[in-house]
């Protein structure tokens, strides 16, 4: 019985061991077109617009505008990833803190009724996030 528990445990880690190298190569850069999800299962910077398009009802210029902030966004927490210098608390803070101020700006970008529109939108994201992953951390609820 011991012998074959060791077996199993061998034939297991050998697995795992061709298995990791096929994850690491797949962690790279991914096309974000056709409806696929980016990083950590967000939406790519085309779907986010679109959607933002189809509920906010943004102009050309509006949507220009956002795509803009979107792809900044993007690239800060590409390199917060890479950051391997920061705590998982200090992470989440910045993630947190990039994510607020693309929203500022995203908000700044709209009219009135779009910012109303906007406000409820991201007030449903976050009772998503908080169903998902329990209750926002102290800087989420400033």
């Amino acid at each position: 019985m011991r012998k074959r528990a060791i077996t199993y445990l061998q034939v297991a880690l050998v697995v795992a061991a061709f298995a990791l190298p096929s994850f690491a190569q797949s962690g790279g850069e991914t096309d974000h077109k056709g409806g696929r999800h980016g990083q950590m299962g967000m939406p790519s910077v085309d779907d986010h617009v679109k959607h933002l398009t189809k509920e906010l009802n943004l102009t050309e210029d509006q949507q220009a505008k956002v795509k803009s902030i979107l792809e900044e966004q993007q690239k800060q927490m590409a390199a917060l990833r890479q950051d391997s210098t920061l705590s998982p608390e200090d992470r989440r803070a910045k993630f947190q803190e990039i994510h607020q101020k693309t929203s500022q700006e995203i908000r700044e970008a709209l009219n009135k009724d779009q910012q109303r529109k906007f406000d409820e939108l991201e007030s449903k994201r976050k009772g998503r996030m908080k169903e998902h992953h329990g209750p926002p951390s102290q800087s989420d609820q400033q």
